[in-house]
C-alpha cells in the first residue's frame, strides 16, 4: 500500500521532520553570533542564564500555525516585542520542557492537556546573555487563552507555511554602540517578528525545512 505523503505544512509533516532532524552535537552552536560573528556585544562577562521557550505548532489540518505572543509594553526588557511563550528556568523546574510548559501557562493560560511535547532544538544563545532551550510542541486546537496582562499584550497565530518560507526572512540591522547588529525580520499581519524570536524561527527552518 502506498504511503500517503502528509501535507507539507501540517503537524503530521512537522512531527516527521522533528523526528528526523539530525542529533545536536556540542559543536552545533546556534544563536545570534551566527549572524554577527566576532561582535563585541557577544563577549559575555557573566555566565549565560538558562531559559526555555515553547514553540507551539497548532494543528489546523493541512495548514498548521505557530502561536506567538507580544510582550507587554510595560515590561522593562524586550517590551512590546513578539516572543515565544517562555522564560528563565527556575531551580525548581525539573527540565527545560517543564519550564517552558510552566511559563506558557503563566503567560497565556494554555492548558497542558492541549500541549504535546515532541522534541527539542539545540540551545540558542542570545546576544542578551541567555542560553535558550527551544521546546517543540504540537497543540490541539479548541483551547482558550487567558493572557497575563503583566507580561503579555496579545497572542496570535502565524501560518507555518509563511514562517518556513525563506522568502519571508528579511535581513535587517540596527546600530549598537556604533556597531552594526544583524538580525532577521519577518513582519506578518501588523506584527513585527524579529530579533531572537526570528533567529529561532530561522534556525528551525534551517534544521527542518531547508
Amino acid at each position: 500500500m502506498d504511503q500517503v505523503t502528509p501535507a507539507p505544512f501540517s503537524t503530521v509533516d512537522f512531527r516527521q521532520r522533528v523526528a528526523a532532524q539530525a542529533d545536536a552535537h556540542a559543536g552545533d552552536d546556534y544563536g545570534d553570533h551566527r549572524f554577527n560573528p566576532g561582535h563585541p556585544r557577544l563577549k559575555h562577562g557573566k555566565p549565560l542564564r538558562d531559559a526555555a521557550v515553547l514553540i507551539p505548532v497548532v494543528d489546523h489540518g493541512a495548514d498548521a500555525t505557530m502561536l506567538l505572543t507580544k510582550r507587554a509594553e510595560k515590561l522593562r526588557s524586550h517590551s512590546g516585542q513578539v516572543a515565544f511563550p517562555g522564560g528563565t528556568i527556575d531551580p525548581t523546574d525539573p527540565s527545560p520542557e517543564a519550564a517552558a510548559l510552566r511559563e506558557t501557562f503563566e503567560e497565556i493560560g494554555l492548558e497542558r492537556d492541549h500541549v504535546e511535547i515532541i522534541g527539542r532544538m539545540p540551545d540558542y544563545v542570545s546576544g542578551s546573555g541567555y542560553r535558550i532551550a527551544p521546546v517543540l510542541a504540537v497543540v490541539r486546537p479548541g483551547f482558550s487563552l487567558t493572557l497575563n496582562a503583566d507580561e503579555v499584550d496579545a497572542a496570535f497565530e502565524v501560518p507555518l507555511r509563511f514562517l518556513m518560507d525563506p522568502a519571508n526572512h528579511a535581513r535587517d540591522s540596527r546600530m549598537w554602540d556604533d556597531l552594526e547588529w544583524f538580525f532577521y525580520d519577518m513582519p506578518y499581519g501588523g506584527q513585527r517578528i524579529w530579533g531572537v524570536t526570528a533567529g529561532i524561527i530561522r534556525t528551525l527552518y534551517e534544521r527542518l525545512y531547508a
